[in-house]
């Protein structure tokens, strides 16, 4: 059977971020797959609305657009409470969204260390902890999105690489706390899309020749990996699978 046959009909995932870039990717193949989805987004109402819209007319009330700052801590128990109000029960958190931006070791401020830290660590963790209830209830999952950095410092990005190296943890972490009910799994994207602040032709390419694939990847890879951990990998937890055209193997 086609991955875009719907086979997870009744099920009900929350994605983080998932207004644009990989995180609509995300929603886009969960949805295909049969799951109802709420978009979470910070500032991006407009696309969020559009890909709410798009997938609803494919499948009417099975898609939300919601809104919440992940840096308030405040709004993660409400933004998890929105969602089962929406969708009527969560099978699957993934936490997707994320800060990125440099922070040289000289310049960087205690403000962006919470920044990237917080969106990309603490909200993973106190999300999963508002979600609890109700996936243990479904034997549910959470996919947490990684990034190779987490293993392979990225230069001039020490706290970003610091906050995704603490999200690789989290999720073996998690895996152990919250087994049997709850699977935890993460995916480590490679280069799959350049930064919004965008990168010179040379850098690029010293991107694509650090990958065996010697090429971009493409967000339906990152959320195929999220679709097969939660559907298909009934046996794993507390594993990130690196989807990165072989950059951690060309490591050197």
């Amino acid at each position: 059977m086609d991955d875009s046959t719907p086979r997870l009909a009744g099920h009900a995932a929350l994605v983080t971020g998932a207004a644009h870039r990989i995180g609509a990717a995300i929603a886009r193949r969960l949805h295909a797959a049969g799951m109802d989805v709420a978009i979470h987004y910070r500032a991006s109402a407009r696309a969020a609305e559009i890909l709410a819209k798009e997938l609803n007319e494919l499948r009417p009330g099975s898609a939300t657009p919601l809104q919440a700052d992940l840096l308030d801590h405040a709004a993660l128990g409400p933004l998890v409470d929105d969602a089962i109000a929406a969708l009527g029960h969560l099978d699957l958190l993934v936490n997707n969204a994320s800060t990125f931006y440099p922070t040289p070791v000289a310049e960087a401020t205690p403000e962006q260390w919470d920044e990237l830290l917080g969106s990309n660590l603490r909200a993973p963790f106190f999300l999963a902890q508002a979600a609890l209830p109700h996936l243990r209830e479904r034997h549910g999952a959470i996919v947490n999105i990684v990034d190779i950095h987490a293993q392979r410092p990225l230069g001039g990005h020490p706290v970003y690489s610091i906050a995704k190296a603490g999200l690789a943890m989290l999720t073996k972490s998690l895996a152990r706390e919250l087994g049997p009910e709850v699977r935890v799994n993460g995916v480590a994207p490679g280069a799959i899309l350049w930064p919004e602040a965008g990168l010179s032709e040379e850098e690029q390419q010293a991107i694509l020749d650090q990958a065996v694939l010697g090429r971009l990847g493409d967000p339906d890879d990152i959320a195929r990996a999220v679709l097969y951990l939660y559907r298909d990998a009934g046996y794993v937890t507390g594993h990130v699978l690196p989807v990165d055209g072989g950059q951690l193997v060309m490591h050197r």
